[in-house]
């Protein structure tokens, strides 16, 4: 069972608590440490209020969710909620699915390219938040098989696992459907949930 943190500080000291790696070397989140703190730093200075959500690090404008930082296993990421509306002049950001159709994000593997391109993150974060306040609404595709209640239940709690889910491809959304739904077992059901979600999340499919 997943541990809760309670703290943007926490997570950066001892990870998220969504595996069995919380506060363990094998945590990914300590892979990344110095990023992650250069990218906090960056995304304050920026002027957006820091919130813990989905056990990670939320920054928002006026109660508006802005952008997410994250740890993944190659890279860590910052994570435009609507970055698919921004501009993006230097083509960095990056969809995480093949048809991704709301967020999009900052990669990175290195300290130095955060260094290299913090100036043009500032210019993106502050894009973000006049295309928040503009009331722009990016709508998910409708689909039509049947979401069974404990998905649904995690799409509430978790908005950026709905968004991810919503911009996989069809194929790929069927097949986490038909694997999730035959699970006769509400905990096995939540339990098969829980182990795709950093692929859900990261644009993959159930067999990538």
């Amino acid at each position: 069972m997943a541990s809760k943190i309670i703290s943007i500080d926490q997570y950066l000291t001892e990870g998220c608590g969504r595996c069995k790696y919380f506060q363990t070397a094998q945590c990914k989140v300590h892979r990344w440490t110095d990023e992650l703190q250069f990218l906090r730093a960056i995304v304050l200075k920026a002027g957006l209020a820091e919130e813990l959500k989905w056990s990670m690090p939320c920054y928002t404008h006026n109660g508006k969710n802005i952008l997410m930082v994250a740890a993944l296993k190659d890279y860590c990421t910052i994570g435009f909620f609507k970055g698919a509306l921004l501009s993006d002049p230097k083509k960095l950001l990056v969809s995480p699915g093949e048809n991704s159709n709301a967020s999009r994000q900052f990669r990175f593997t290195d300290i130095n390219q955060i260094v290299k391109f913090e100036k043009v993150i500032l210019q993106y974060i502050k894009e973000a938040i006049v295309i928040e306040q503009s009331g722009v609404k990016i709508t998910a595709p409708k689909i039509e098989q049947v979401i069974i209640s404990e998905l649904k239940e995690e799409f509430v709690n978790n908005p950026q696992l709905k968004n991810a889910f919503y911009e996989l491809t069809p194929g790929r959304q069927r097949g986490y459907l038909i694997y999730f739904s035959t699970a006769k077992q509400t905990n096995t059901r939540l339990s098969r949930i829980k182990k795709y979600y950093d692929k859900i999340i990261n644009g993959k499919g159930l067999d990538d």
